[in-house]
């Protein structure tokens, strides 16, 4: 017998059910924005130039970078030495250790030839050996290159200090921000004041140690001076306020890029004396077409200069 057909079956007298609707899918109004997570050397590379941030934070795969700075080096080996300083026993924290700290850190890159190499690590080593002379070898920071982090409304910011000192204020323990320098000279208390990265991290520092931290000072190797500045509640929050104008000018460019903007519209260049120090020079249109750097450059400047050498 044949299997009775939908047609051939009684009818109920009831309307068929009509098929259930997919599921709305829920919307996101009222969520909240994205934060932009951030170091200082990211925020200042916008400030800086657009294109260049685009280069080195948008652009994927990212367009070759030039040959490495002989300053970059110079100063990556002073941070790393001052570093390891802390790191030794108290016993050993003697000026007579720096020569092996400053080998061991050494980076040799970017320098015009073995003769420059030399001179700068000669200059350096006088550097390192005036300025511990300078500090208390038994006293440790509450932190050397240490990250901070804080959240906001916009950023999720995060950086690493080169030192943090817990210091005694007249309200009782307070935290200084430390920021070693080793190129230009004729720093001030204004290249304190208007330091964004110092007053981010002294933000974020006291709301990780939940110490007041509105000291922040530049440690100028080359010279031995500080050029520090007392911050106000008032004038970090003004400091991160442009942070966040930053950061929100940033997403607002990225998100103009993923609609179909165009790129080089959206970021911009800046043309201004730093293209010749641009790791991306060879590749942008308006930097390709001013005189560069040699990559020695800086030190020829900075460190030669002091003696003569070279």
């Amino acid at each position: 017998m044949r299997r009775p057909t939908p047609a051939d079956r009684p009818s109920s007298g009831r309307a068929p059910r009509p098929r259930q609707a997919p599921p709305e899918q829920l919307g996101f109004e009222g969520m909240p924005e994205r934060l932009f997570v951030c170091t200082p050397s990211k925020l200042g590379t916008y400030v800086d130039c657009p294109r260049r941030y685009r280069y080195a934070y948008v652009d994927r795969p990212a367009p070759p970078k030039g040959p490495p700075w002989a300053h970059n080096s110079l100063g990556a080996s002073v941070h790393t030495a001052l570093r390891n300083w802390y790191a030794l026993p108290l016993d050993r924290r003697r000026p007579e250790a720096l020569a092996g700290l400053l080998r061991g850190t050494w980076v040799r890159e970017g320098y015009r030839d073995d003769e420059q190499e030399r001179a700068a690590y000669r200059r350096a080593l006088g550097w390192l050996e005036a300025y511990v002379e300078t500090l208390e070898p038994d006293v440790d920071p509450l932190g050397v290159e240490r990250v901070v982090a804080v959240k906001t409304g916009v950023l999720a910011f995060n950086g690493r200090a080169d030192r943090i000192d817990a210091r005694s204020g007249p309200a009782g323990p307070e935290l200084v921000i430390v920021d070693y320098k080793t190129g230009r000279s004729g720093l001030d208390a204004d290249d304190a004041r208007g330091s964004q990265a110092l007053a981010l991290y002294a933000y974020a520092a006291e709301r990780v140690f939940r110490l007041p931290c509105r000291r922040v000072e530049l440690h100028h190797l080359p010279t031995g001076t500080v050029a520090g500045h007392d911050h106000t509640v008032e004038s970090l929050a003004r400091q991160l306020g442009r942070a966040e104008e930053t950061a929100r000018d940033i997403m607002a460019a990225e998100r103009a890029v993923a609609d179909g903007a165009d790129p080089d519209e959206a970021f911009p260049t800046e043309p201004s004396p730093r293209c010749g120090w641009c790791d991306y020079r060879r590749t942008c249109p308006t930097g390709s077409q001013l005189p560069g750097k040699e990559p020695w450059a800086a030190v020829e400047r900075t460190v030669e200069s002091e003696s003569g050498e070279v």
